[in-house]
């Protein structure tokens, strides 16, 4: 059995998450997701994919971030009809993701034909509702800790990862005439203390290790999160403006919500109104109480209602745009978070439009903002961001909460390492830019003197030969 590895995506770059496993004639991606980010990435997505995806049998997913499986539609669009593989919160969370991504691909293209700032004649979707659409037919959903197979002598089991809701990371075992090898896929890893997941599982011994590298050259304690929020908002407050939260529909808006409601119930900040204004997150904060066992928020039942801290009077759903639009015309103190968490597309872009300009509101980044995304541009400084084809002139105030990602930082990713009691014959470091994942990949060669390849885009290394 010959075992080779091919790196199609988030090498030396946070997005893009796609890995090729070539098991003899076998071909496995594991994760999918899109580039997103700098333009030089998001171009990526529009290129041929470098192997042909209706020769891929199957696809494994860790969990449902758009940067892992964002480019489904657009496989299945181009041939893939193998199965697609993850666990069962993560099947429920593809139908909301991808179908809100294909949704957002639809609009901006409309949008871009309408104001004709793109340079095609008619803009076209990276993929459409409909190829969404056939995704969906194409998921399997399995439990945590159950051996799946999927050849002769091809199987992953699903291990938690503590990151978001369903994420999970993987482990191969491929069965050889001789020998069994194991292979590693970290995904995304959570945080020890993070109040909404469990804890990550610990890792057995793997032949190969595949991690990521986030928050490879930085720590991010969560200890002060609460005095942070509280200061911040206790600001918005005095300056009698709006709180606009850029966050990610799923993971960092439900663990706002509960770090909120936690400090309005302790009188640490005034009793605000909280707009939700994302669809998207309004249905994947339903999932979290749909899906109570794999997570730490309390879900009780009342009849026939599911109800949990995401019920709180303080908390109001925008279900249509209207309801969306009518928040740019409120001059008070409010909590608005809509998505996307770097401002790359969706509703918070209305909002920063109208926002950006006004000396009383406040922009509060609780996230990582990749590298030539709009979020990372405002947190820099920048006098005005391009937003539907406007300068926007941003006068308001930024402010940026640390601790909430649900990326494990440095020394807890060394920490999950540290359940490893064998070294890996390889280990790669992945999903980070380039300063971070070296920085992690010499503390793992220093510390615990593993041998460690910080692959680049599109490169292939041989794992076995004929094990």
């Amino acid at each position: 059995m010959d075992v080779k590895i091919k790196f199609l995506g988030a090498a030396r770059s946070v997005t893009g998450s796609k890995y090729l496993l070539e098991v003899d004639s076998q071909k496995i991606l594991l994760d999918c997701g899109l580039f997103q980010g700098q333009k030089e990435l998001r171009l990526r997505n529009w290129d041929t994919l470098p192997i042909d995806p209706a020769t891929i049998d199957v696809v494994v997913l860790t969990h449902a971030h758009i940067d892992h499986i964002g480019y489904l539609p657009r496989l299945v669009k181009d041939g893939f009809s193998g199965k697609i593989i993850c666990t069962q919160a993560t099947e429920d969370l593809l139908k909301i993701m991808l179908m809100d991504a294909a949704k957002l691909q639809e609009e901006e293209a409309l949008f871009a034909f309408k104001r004709g700032y793109s340079k095609h004649e008619k803009p076209q979707p990276l993929f459409t509702t409909d190829d969404a659409k056939l995704v969906l037919l194409l998921s399997e959903s399995h439990p945590l800790k159950k051996k799946i197979s999927l050849s002769n002598n091809v199987s992953v089991v699903f291990y938690n990862s503590g990151h978001i809701l369903g994420s999970a990371f993987a482990e191969f075992h491929l069965q050889g005439a001789r020998e069994e090898k194991k292979i590693l896929f970290s995904g995304d890893l959570g945080r020890y203390e993070d109040p909404v997941m469990f804890a990550p599982d610990a890792p057995a011994d793997p032949d190969v290790l595949i991690v990521e590298s986030t928050y490879g050259n930085r720590l991010n304690p969560q200890v002060d999160v609460e005095e942070q929020l509280t200061k911040i908002v206790n600001e918005a407050c005095d300056h009698n403006g709006a709180l606009v939260i850029p966050a990610f529909a799923l993971g960092r808006t439900q663990s706002l919500i509960y770090y909120l409601t936690k400090l309005m119930d302790a009188k640490a900040i005034p009793l605000l109104p909280i707009y939700i204004d994302s669809p998207m997150a309004i249905n994947v904060t339903d999932l979290y109480e749909r899906h109570g066992g794999v997570h730490k928020i309390k879900v009780t039942r009342e009849g026939s209602q599911l109800i949990s801290i995401f019920d709180s009077p303080q908390i109001h759903f925008c279900y249509t745009r209207e309801g969306s639009k009518a928040l740019n015309e409120i001059k008070k103190p409010i909590i608005i978070i809509s998505a996307s968490g770097m401002a790359t597309g969706g509703r918070i872009l209305h909002h920063l439009t109208h926002r950006l300009p006004r000396t009383t509101d406040t922009i509060l980044f609780a996230g990582y903002q990749a590298e030539g995304s709009r979020g990372r541009k405002i947190l820099e400084g920048e006098k005005t961001v391009r937003i539907f084809g406007e300068d926007i002139p941003v006068n308001c105030h930024v402010r940026e909460v640390h601790g909430l990602s649900a990326h494990a930082d440095q020394s807890e990713l060394m920490q999950w390492l540290g359940h490893i009691q064998k070294a890996p014959k390889l280990t790669f470091i992945t999903h980070g830019e380039l300063e971070s994942a070296s920085a992690l990949s010499h503390l793992i060669e220093e510390k615990m003197g593993w041998k460690t390849i910080v692959p680049e885009y599109l490169q292939t290394v041989n794992l076995f030969d004929g094990i």
